[in-house]
């Protein structure tokens, strides 16, 4: 979904017990399991990795053999941070990763070679210089367009100079959120079995996602090729996001398109959990999930009582999208077991 990013620095850093490793960076020696990502202590970070991101996803969109819906296109969570795809090229093929525990930008081929760029404060201008002079002389030379997506005011990649931020600290716990989340949603669909995506992460919203397919076509949409192509049909979706300023704090999410009549009136579980006029989903904020007594169970009502309510307004043929006992799930949350 597009949302708009943040775009203002930010004022402040949270503290953290940390320590320096081999590779001179700071790393929590005891995180949390769900720390704390207040949207105002990290919005320069996030909105420079936003920048940083979307580059490193259009040479995947340059490169990636096309899968529906743009998956082929969308980042993979890792042990050690985000990633493309393996991408082709002639008779090689190569990946790039974000590596968030060495903080490196990681180039890697299948003939073995291998670069790594830092990743430290400096303008997206640069980035993209170094990225691209890199490729060439790794002999993979990608062309790009080079203005960013889904944000208001964009400002082409090789001339911003605004975006210039990036704390290690930050992007490191934001990465260990998603470790998190995507365990548990992918635990969440297992009993789903009509049409679903992966788990993974769009560079454009800036969000993880799993979405869950009806089987039907949806109305015809006006907006951009792959917006058409990402709602062909119906869908119910579910993801986090870090925030804008329209909702400044990381928050879970969910909607459905089409949206069936009644759903923004649906009661949803947890408690915290609320319907978003302005975007159009409903919104359960990060803070009442690591808060909660289990976030991963909070996360699964959040997940389990927004599909159910859609599906059902939207009389979808749940009987064949689901296993028996995803329905009896429904009706009993306190069933569920999230992974630890």
């Amino acid at each position: 979904m597009i949302k708009d990013n943040a775009i203002a620095p930010a004022t402040r850093r949270d503290s953290t017990n940390s320590s320096r490793c081999s590779c001179g960076r700071e790393h929590d020696m005891t995180p949390e399991r769900w720390p704390a990502l207040p949207y105002h202590a990290w919005k320069d970070t996030y909105a420079t990795l936003h920048m940083w991101s979307q580059i490193v996803g259009k040479i995947a969109l340059a490169r990636a053999v096309p899968v529906n819906h743009s998956w082929g296109i969308a980042f993979d969570v890792t042990a050690r941070g985000l990633t493309t795809r393996t991408l082709p090229y002639g008779d090689r093929s190569f990946r790039v990763a974000f590596d968030f525990i060495d903080h490196q930008l990681v180039i890697e081929t299948s003939d073995s070679n291998r670069r790594s760029l830092p990743l430290a404060s400096r303008t997206v201008a640069d980035f993209y210089r170094e990225v691209m002079a890199t490729l060439r002389d790794m002999a993979l030379p990608v062309t790009i367009w080079p203005m960013p997506v889904e944000i208001p005011n964009p400002i082409p990649f090789d001339e911003d100079t605004v975006h210039r931020s990036y704390d290690p600290s930050f992007a490191n716990r934001f990465w260990r959120i998603l470790l998190k989340i995507q365990a548990t949603l992918t635990a969440s669909s297992c009993d789903f079995v009509g049409k679903c995506s992966p788990v993974h992460f769009f560079w454009g919203s800036f969000d993880l996602a799993v979405t869950r397919f009806s089987g039907r076509l949806a109305p015809a949409r006006e907006g951009p090729a792959f917006m058409r192509d990402a709602y062909s049909h119906e869908v119910i979706s579910h993801g986090f996001w870090p925030g804008s300023p329209t909702l400044p704090e990381p928050a879970f999410y969910a909607y459905a398109v089409p949206e069936p009549e009644g759903f923004k009136d649906a009661s949803v579980q947890p408690d915290g959990a609320y319907y978003h006029r302005e975007l159009g989903e409903f919104i359960l904020p990060y803070e009442a999930v690591r808060s909660a007594a289990s976030a991963e169970r909070a996360i699964m009502q959040f997940v389990n009582s927004t599909y159910a309510s859609a599906a059902t307004l939207a009389k979808w043929d749940r009987a064949a999208l689901e296993t028996q006992s995803a329905r009896k799930t429904q009706r009993d949350d306190a069933s569920v077991t999230p992974p630890s």
